[in-house]
């Protein structure tokens, strides 16, 4: 059975920071690709950041680009999202997912099979 487990959401004054861990278990961690999505109050669900198998490939969404960073400790079978430099509109419940395929790198949802509960993050003007 797949667990994903997020933590670190808050509340946060725009402009401050805040780091999102997810901790997987139940499937061999260092072989999938790892994503956070988003999603706010009536909107959808939305592709945040992506991460290889080994960490050496990222991907991000554009209104994320150069202000959140994804990485990965396989040792520890944790996926961390640190987000700086944030806006009231990164609001929203961020979940982690891991790719449904071995060594691919989706950036879709449907591409992703296991979803944690999420987490929220609220950023105040």
């Amino acid at each position: 059975q797949v667990q994903l487990v997020e933590s670190g959401g808050g509340l946060v004054q725009a402009g401050g920071s805040l780091r999102l861990s997810c901790a997987a278990s139940g499937r061999t961690f260092s072989n999938y690709a790892m994503g956070w999505f988003r999603q706010a109050p009536g909107k959808e669900r939305e592709f945040v950041a992506a991460i290889s198998w080994s960490g050496g490939i990222t991907y991000y969404a554009d209104s994320v680009k150069g202000r959140f960073t994804i990485s990965r400790d396989n040792a520890r079978n944790t996926v961390i999202l640190l987000m700086n430099s944030l806006k009231p509109e990164d609001t929203a419940v961020y979940y982690c997912a891991t790719d449904r395929s071995p060594y691919t790198i989706p950036t879709t949802i449907t591409e992703y099979d296991y979803w944690g509960q999420g987490t929220q993050v609220t950023v105040s003007s």
